[in-house]
């Protein structure tokens, strides 16, 4: 099985993001994965499509939470994917 590959789309300013990521790398010990972090805002076609909804955590082109952490999405992530 090859590990996940999580895209974080969010602001250097938004302290949402930080705690999005930091729940996310919270999950490392137990599972093995790379995740990237996107700045919108050096995009102009990102800013404008997560302007105000950001952080949000994706697999591909899978949506998995905004706004806050989803546990439960994530960790089914790892066993469906």
């Amino acid at each position: 099985m090859t590990a996940p590959a999580f895209t974080l789309y969010g602001r250097k300013w938004c302290h949402l993001c930080d705690d999005m990521l930091a729940a996310l790398e919270a999950m490392r010990p137990a599972w093995d994965f790379s995740v990237t972090v996107v700045d919108v805002d050096s995009d102009p076609a990102l800013e404008a499509k997560y302007d105000e909804i950001v952080p949000v955590l994706a697999l591909g082109a899978r949506e998995l939470c905004r706004y806050r952490f989803d546990v439960d999405a994530v960790a089914a992530a790892f066993v469906s994917d």
